[in-house]
């Protein structure tokens, strides 16, 4: 079963993620932060990480950087999920090392297939 962090500073969206991901049969660990992030992937690295632009202490940005960069992480897709949604945003998440981008709201069939579709490539 592949393990998906969801790094978000929102208690609630983070459980919204993570209870769409448990449907779909993932296995969920969490991070209020980046920092916190980088801490759950140099102790584990899950199989993808779902992570916000937007948060407290380290950014999502600086977090993808972060895993594209260590060599043990830099494989593990990126899935960015921000409210923050030009055109603009997407280009520099892609920019950063993000494997694909959503934008909230989002409906949780496009976060499940976009998931499942990074995971197979990796898998």
């Amino acid at each position: 079963m592949s393990t998906v962090l969801v790094v978000d500073d929102s208690a609630t969206l983070r459980e919204m993620i993570s209870d769409v991901l448990k449907k779909s049969g993932l296995n969920v660990i969490h991070a209020c932060d980046g920092v916190e992030g980088m801490e759950k992937i140099q102790a584990k690295c899950p199989d993808l990480v779902v992570v916000d632009i937007i948060m407290p202490r380290m950014n999502g940005y600086e977090l993808c950087r972060w895993i594209k960069s260590d060599p043990t992480a830099q494989n593990t897709p990126v899935v960015m999920c921000s409210t923050k949604d030009e055109e603009f945003d997407r280009y520099w998440g892609t920019k950063q090392g993000g494997d694909a981008y959503i934008t909230k709201p989002f409906q949780p069939k496009e976060l499940i297939d976009t998931v499942k579709q990074l995971l197979q490539k990796t898998g």
